[in-house]
């Protein structure tokens, strides 16, 4: 919608140049601050019956580009209008194989710094010999940060008789250039296949050894996501190109395909019936895979030292310490247990995560928090776990394998569902070693991504695993007692904790009525919880009214909890330092055009890690002054609700989920992505380095 309204306004501007008699005066020649655009002729005489080719040239001043035919994201193709005496007929105009030109979230197609177009006049057998004038009104954008349409009457004279007036030297050369860089029918057979957001195109055999880079522009818009890149894979002589299908569902493609070999652009028509169904998958490549499972499984030890795993290690210490005989067996069936919750778990969570992204939603890890719904139910769980620890009611070992002895049946679904549990609460946070093993995941097939996830659980479940298993441990557990029941308590707290967060969570997600009915829902869970304590120490008619009053209750708190869908208010950025800026493609872009080195902060509220920097490194003052004595700006991107852009943002560095530090040299290409736990002494090197 955004590109259709930016051409629009430029088409308005346009025509209000026009009605104010802007236009340049007629000459063959035409100087802007921006371009000079000239239109020459390949002769100065044509024969009846013959064709004559024209060209349109630009040069263009650094940092300012025209467009293609089809535009991309934004933007207008030039135009050229004829007036031609009797006779003479023009052709369309011709454009060279574009290129890519990136704005902000917005990927264009044209050129800059020099074009040529073509158009070949045709001349009818019965035209008029004698000389004569060739008039043509140019139109056509010139844009850099700002966008200018630009407007040009031509005026050419030539004669149309015999060849005797002599050729152009330098016109004909300049054309004869042109031609060459006309993109030509493709020479081998392509094909296009779609699944689900992938279109591939398949460009060969005998396409070539090598290719330093391919391209493919198509003629119609919403063919292809513009913006997200295009992949290319070799094999055996075949180019396979897989891009993002874009909002249009053609059943033929066409445009042009651009090779780039040793400096050397090529461009090819292509048009090809689109097949759909499974995308050509890329070849399985083992080292890389494992490589990146041993980040994960390395990422997932690391994370159960991460805040937001702390709740779930607190029912996991008191399932240790509140047994009060131990049986080995029963004690690694419990590792077992809690393991397979975790794999499970992180399986289902995978597989959800890769079909909302197989079906076009921009998600990530941690993608349920920003899910009020979810945020929500989550602290709820978090308050009744907190006020059964408390001794408001009592869920029984069967559950949370809390009081009992360890059985083969309750134990194994206490800890299977303790291990379902830390993986919902584990998404808040993002260890080390993980972002790269999760970016990488996400571009692979779905195969190798749930590999990689579950090499993340193995590592979050790995420590409990080997604590179970390990010889002794066993006899070095407490012995029960009257003290229990106080450490129940006090461990009860880091669980109200972990609801308080989710309610602030809650705070940065809704807009003030709809966080009034999370609050009112969350007052409704205690009171639940309360009338379940009562109706265990009641019996006959007490315990009934109880236990109805509680299922009143509960139908209001998902009444309440589904009333939240749709509530989302707009994230205002939670700035942990004064310094910052609200993050934007644009705004990026243009900090980097002054030449100001760039921090970008990738956050979210629902993200302990994340706030975890902020507190310990991004706040302190030795940092602000360094970003003020190196003059950084410093950008916060705030992902705590879904935001398109922020997304794609994370996913042309290869990462997934938040927290994401990048830091942009004053004339660095490509950023610095900083470690994911950081220190003052981490941020000040990296921006005096």
């Amino acid at each position: 919608m955004f590109a259709a309204m930016k051409r629009l306004i430029a088409l308005l501007t346009l025509c209000a140049a026009v009605s104010f008699g802007l236009a340049a005066k007629a000459d063959s020649v035409v100087q802007t601050e921006q371009v000079r655009a000239e239109l020459a002729a390949e002769q100065t005489s044509v024969e009846p019956g013959q064709s004559l080719w024209i060209a349109l040239s630009f040069t263009i001043k650094p940092k300012w580009h025209t467009y293609w035919s089809t535009p991309g994201d934004s933007g207008q193709g030039v135009d050229l209008k004829w007036t031609l005496p009797e006779g003479v007929t023009a052709g369309p105009l011709q454009y060279p194989a574009p290129e890519r030109i990136a704005y902000g979230e917005f990927m264009n197609f044209g050129y800059s710094d020099k074009v040529t177009m073509l158009t070949e006049l045709k001349v009818a057998p019965t035209a008029a010999v004698g000389p004569v004038t060739l008039e043509a009104a140019g139109f056509w954008l010139v844009c850099a940060d700002i966008c200018i349409p630009q407007d040009a009457n031509f005026t050419l004279p030539i004669t149309i008789g015999p060849a005797t007036s002599g050729m152009s030297t330098t016109a004909a050369a300049t054309i004869a250039a042109a031609k060459a860089q006309l993109p030509q029918p493709a020479p081998w057979p392509v094909s296009f296949k779609r699944a689900g957001k992938t279109l591939v195109l398949s460009a060969g055999p005998d396409v070539g050894a090598k290719i330093s880079e391919a391209s493919f522009f198509p003629t119609d818009e919403g063919v292809l996501a513009n913006a997200a890149p295009q992949v290319q894979r070799l094999d055996k002589g075949t180019l396979n190109l897989t891009m993002t299908a874009g909002k249009a569902s053609p059943t033929n493609v066409a445009g042009v395909l651009v090779i780039e070999n040793a400096g050397q652009r090529t461009g090819y028509t292509v048009s090809a019936p689109v097949a759909v169904g499974a995308a050509e998958p890329a070849p399985f490549e083992l080292a890389p895979l494992l490589l990146a499972m041993g980040f994960a499984f390395l990422g997932g030890i690391v994370l159960n030292v991460m805040p937001c795993v702390l709740p779930v290690l607190v029912m996991k210490a008191m399932s240790f310490i509140s047994r009060g005989t131990v049986d080995a067996g029963a004690l690694r069936r419990d590792g077992m247990a809690y393991t397979a919750g975790v794999m499970v778990t992180f399986g289902a969570l995978v597989g959800l995560l890769l079909a909302l992204r197989a079906a076009g939603d921009a998600v990530g890890w941690g993608f349920q928090l920003q899910s009020p719904v979810f945020v929500a139910v989550l602290a709820y769980v978090m308050l009744a776990l907190a006020l059964n620890l408390s001794g408001v009611f009592n869920i029984g070992g069967s559950v949370m394998g809390v009081g009992q002895e360890l059985t083969s049946r309750g134990g194994v679904s206490g800890s299977f569902f303790t291990g379902l549990l830390a993986v919902v609460v584990a998404t808040p946070c993002t260890a080390p070693f993980m972002g790269t093993a999760i970016g990488f995941a996400l571009t692979q097939s779905p195969l190798e991504a749930i590999l990689i996830f579950e090499g993340l659980a193995l590592g979050l479940a790995t420590p409990y695993l080997v604590i179970t298993f390990a010889p002794g441990v066993a006899r070095k557990l407490p012995r029960p007692g009257v003290w229990m029941d106080r450490v129940k308590q006090v461990l009860a707290f880091p669980l109200y904790g972990a609801a308080a967060w989710l309610v602030w969570v809650l705070a940065q997600q809704l807009d003030s009525p709809a966080l009034a009915e999370a609050m009112a829902a969350i007052v409704l869970v205690g009171f639940i919880a309360w009338l379940w304590g009562t109706a265990q120490q009641s019996s006959g008619r007490g315990r009934g009214v109880a236990l109805v009053t509680a299922a009143v209750a509960f139908v209001a708190t998902v009444a309440l909890t589904a009333g939240l869908h749709g509530e989302v208010a707009p994230t205002a950025t939670q700035s942990a330092s004064s310094i910052s800026e609200p993050y934007s493609d644009a705004r990026l872009a243009a900090l980097r055009a002054e030449g100001r080195p760039v921090f970008v902060n990738f956050t979210a509220a629902w993200c302990i890690t994340c706030k975890v920097n902020e507190r310990i490194a991004l706040s302190k003052a030795d940092v602000e002054a360094a970003f003020k004595t190196a003059n950084v700006a410093y950008l916060k991107g705030d992902w705590t609700n879904r935001n398109a852009e922020i997304s794609a943002a994370l996913r042309a560095v290869g990462r997934d989920g938040v927290p994401l530090y990048l830091f942009y040299g004053p004339k660095a290409a490509e950023p610095v992505i900083l470690p994911q736990v950081l220190t003052p002494a981490t941020v000040i090197a990296a921006i005096t380095k």
